[in-house]
């Protein structure tokens, strides 16, 4: 196919929805500990065995793996609401800007209110490098991911083999750490104010995560435009030949799955802090390869026997992935803060592993029976509203949502 042209009346990608409902359970189990306050619970020799396998579970096969394949479906979007402005008749630079502006609109109030590690504000600034290079052809696009890949690992070794060599490099005394962890909870545990303060303070550390690992959220969202324009996902253009499959599948075995358990050893023992960079630096490399060994795994169930029934179970959650995304962090945020039961760092990692399970399939049977009396969730509503442009009944291509 030629690069670019996406017809204007192509209908939703269920699979490509599912794969977007998919990623919600990882990135829940992921925002969750934060929102909870349970990374205190795992240290020290008193912390119980299954909350520290819960924790070297979620490190290792989900961190980074999940956020990778959110912002490459970020990037696939990209094309299909390029399409859906030309199909509409309005300038797509002016939706496209108030789009990225009403998420960066919603991340603000997200980080400040319920959870400073948002990512919808990345996403916004990130979307007008989009914009920029939404002509460049998809291989380049490809070579430059590549790039920011190796350069971002590059970096990451520099740092971590500096920090490695220092004697105490990345510590913190224990003293000066449960003074931390009291005073959060405290701020966490109190009213609405101090809820919005703790969240002001812990941004600042977010912030400068951001300005880190922007690049790798940039490459997967380049991968994510380069696959559409190639026609990576879409069935009716092409279907990715079983022995490419297997390949991504052995290259997520073979890479991403050592590679995950190594950066869960720099983070979480039995390496101390002076090797946290160094197992960031092999997250950055190989977390990709994990990330698309579990896409195809789910694309490829997709297209089996039971493929409708588990896109039909995914997809709708995957269509209100805004909606979904900011609905994880209102009910972690009221169970966990003092917006509601105030339970912050009361619940182990296990426990919360298992409570996110729950929260995401309890957000499948409500996104499928939200969708069959209305066509888009609420977030998505009010994105649109502020997006503005004209409106038409025909479906918007899989991919829409943020």
């Amino acid at each position: 196919m030629t690069h670019g042209s996406i017809p204007a009346s192509a209908p939703r990608l269920p699979h490509v929805d599912a794969l977007r409902g998919f990623a919600l359970l990882g990135i829940c189990l992921v925002n969750a500990p934060v929102i909870a306050g349970t990374w205190s619970l795992t240290e020290g020799a008193g912390a119980a065995p299954w909350d520290r396998t819960s924790v070297w579970l979620v490190t290792a096969l989900v961190t980074t793996k999940f956020y990778l394949l959110f912002a490459f479906l970020f990037g696939h979007s990209f094309v299909f609401q390029e399409a859906g402005a030309r199909r509409d008749g309005v300038p797509f630079a002016r939706r496209h800007a108030r789009r990225l502006l009403g998420l960066f609109l919603l991340g603000l109030a997200h980080a400040l209110l319920l959870y400073a590690g948002d990512i919808l504000m990345t996403y916004a600034v990130l979307g007008l490098v989009l914009f920029a290079v939404r002509r460049a052809d998809p291989r380049a696009l490809l070579g430059v991911a590549v790039a920011l890949v190796v350069l971002l690992t590059v970096m990451l070794v520099v740092i971590g083999l500096v920090a490695s060599g220092t004697e105490g490099a990345g510590q913190v005394s224990a003293h000066a750490l449960k003074e931390m962890q009291a005073r959060q909870s405290a701020w966490y545990r109190s009213d609405v104010g101090g809820v919005v303060h703790a969240n002001i303070a812990a941004y600042r550390q977010a912030f400068a995560g951001a300005l880190l690992y922007g690049p790798h959220l940039l490459a997967a969202m380049l991968t994510g435009l380069a696959a559409a324009r190639l026609g990576w996902l879409d069935p009716a253009r092409s279907t990715p030949p079983s022995a490419a499959g297997k390949r991504l599948l052995r290259l997520g075995l073979l890479i991403g799955l050592p590679g995950g358990v190594v950066t869960t050893m720099c983070s979480h023992g039995p390496l101390d802090a002076r090797y946290f960079y160094l197992g960031q630096a092999v997250d950055i490399l190989t977390a990709p390869a994990l990330s698309a060994a579990y896409a195809t795994v789910l694309l490829s169930l997709l297209r089996g026997r039971f493929g409708p029934r588990l896109a039909g179970a995914l997809a709708p959650a995957g269509r209100m992935s805004l909606s979904n995304y900011l609905f994880q962090s209102a009910a972690l945020a009221f169970v966990f803060t003092g917006y509601g039961l105030a339970r912050y760092g009361t619940l182990g990692p296990a426990a919360l592993a298992c409570g996110c399970v729950a929260l995401w399939a309890s957000q499948l049977a409500f996104s499928a029976s939200w969708l069959a009396h209305v066509r888009y969730g609420p977030m998505e509503t009010v994105l649109r509203r502020v997006t503005g442009g004209r409106r038409r009944t025909v479906g918007g291509r899989g991919g829409e949502s943020a």
